[in-house]
């Protein structure tokens, strides 16, 4: 029988008043063994439960518990999952974690595939881990939403993208979902020559079909770095590409809003960058969905620094006090960024914005996405630039839990090394214009 260690007993909770312990174990609730999270959730929502208990010296406890449908028994575990995370079987030909360099910390090369984590942490992930007993599981428990990565429907392109004779079960998994009514998300990393033209236009049509279960679909531009060597030989995206890109995904938009009212599929904003195209009005992006996925993240960031400014300027008078600050941002952004800072520029006079374009050296200049930028790449080419009062340095660049960056370099080395006070912003026109006020 699995055993899960707990780590805490909330105060006053229904735990700490059955005397349980941390450093008890937890073997099963009403006679059921637990695999994860998601079973003991399940689980403890009956209101009467026979939860065994394993003491430190080895004694069982069978204890009886009586409880509100919502009440929390007060454990905590030490691994989120109550389980080891599962790791990717696929070999994909457009895989970014092959692409790094070698020498890099220990986890940058681990490959989660875990539907789990799509619940708990948004992860897109392939269902090629999964039985069909999985999906069940799934759809007993309605966890939703789920992310899927499904970059082909086509059964035999996808075993061949995704180097695994199970992944062409994709249909069978998401016919289980769509008929229990199971929110999904799906993703296409599109690949020149592989799953673009009219099997992008296949893709589409066929993800269509289970609309609006699908709330929505993204597709973005195969990430390439300098480090491809042995590995499948892919092509950029050109401008013509993201203009043909954008057309079929436009054309499904339109008979998406026609039958469902919705855009149901997005182009990254990489598309309409790299294509010389303005970016979408905030009506397109169905309430920013996918966000993560670069899908809507320019719009919504000139649109919150423009509301950000008239709510400031509401009720308060630009400063006489000149300041200077600046700010980076990666190759794709950039024009997008100066508009931005463009922006506060004008509505504060006072305040001077640099806005230094870094290039990627690290993973390779085709990497043209801020968050893929480095400490080091970022040290070398502003060591010698003007950086003013203070350098803004935007938060997806960094570890989410860490203040280091990709390369290891510290948020404090970087700090050390460019001698200026270094701040942090969230990826939101608000927390900009609210951190250079407070500079």
């Amino acid at each position: 029988m699995k055993k899960h260690l707990i780590c805490s007993v909330a105060e006053d909770s229904i735990a700490s008043e059955l005397e349980i312990e941390e450093g008890d174990y937890l073997l099963a609730i009403n006679d059921k063994e637990i695999t994860d999270i998601f079973d003991y959730h399940y689980l403890t929502e009956d209101e009467y439960l026979e939860v065994l208990i394993e003491k430190a010296d080895g004694e069982e406890w069978l204890l009886e518990v009586e409880k509100d449908a919502d009440e929390d028994l007060g454990l905590g575990f030490g691994k989120s999952l109550m389980d080891s995370y599962k790791s990717c079987h696929n070999k994909c030909v457009f895989c970014f974690i092959d692409q790094n360099p070698p020498g890099m910390r220990e986890t940058i090369y681990f490959k989660d595939d875990d539907t789990r984590l799509s619940f708990l942490q948004g992860n897109y992930v392939t269902l090629t881990n999964l039985l069909e007993k999985d999906i069940n599981r799934i759809i007993e428990y309605k966890l939703a939403p789920i992310n899927i990565s499904v970059h082909t429907t086509n059964p035999d392109l996808r075993c061949e993208m995704l180097h695994n004779r199970f992944a062409g079960r994709l249909k069978t998994y998401m016919d289980m979902l769509y008929e229990a009514e199971i929110p999904m998300n799906a993703q296409i990393v599109l690949c020149k020559g592989i799953n673009d033209g009219k099997e992008l236009e296949k893709t589409i049509s066929d993800l269509l079909s289970y609309a609006p279960v699908i709330q929505s679909l993204s597709v973005v531009p195969v990430g390439l770095t300098k480090f491809r060597e042995g590995l499948h030989k892919l092509e950029p995206f050109d401008s013509e590409d993201a203009k043909k890109v954008i057309e079929i995904i436009h054309h499904y938009q339109n008979k998406a809003m026609e039958k469902y009212n919705y855009h149901f599929v997005h182009a990254s904003d990489e598309w309409y960058i790299n294509a010389g195209y303005e970016i979408p009005d905030e009506d397109n992006y169905d309430g920013y969905i996918q966000l993560e996925n670069g899908v809507g993240m320019t719009r919504l960031f000139l649109n919150e620094i423009s509301d950000s400014v008239s709510i400031y300027l509401k009720d308060n008078k630009p400063s006489d006090k000149k300041l200077t600050v600046s700010t980076i941002s990666g190759v794709l952004a950039y024009p997008v960024f100066c508009r931005g800072m463009d922006i506060i520029k004008n509505a504060l006079p006072h305040v001077n914005i640099n806005v230094y374009k870094i290039i990627n050296n690290f993973f390779g200049e085709k990497i043209t996405v801020t968050g893929l930028l480095t400490g080091g790449d970022i040290i070398n080419q502003l060591k010698d630039k003007e950086l003013g009062d203070a350098l803004l340095i935007p938060s997806n660049t960094l570890k989410a839990d860490e203040d280091i960056f990709l390369d290891d370099v510290t948020l404090s080395a970087l700090q050390n090394a460019l001698q200026v006070p270094v701040i942090i912003v969230q990826s939101e026109g608000m927390d900009f214009l609210e951190k250079i006020l407070e500079i």
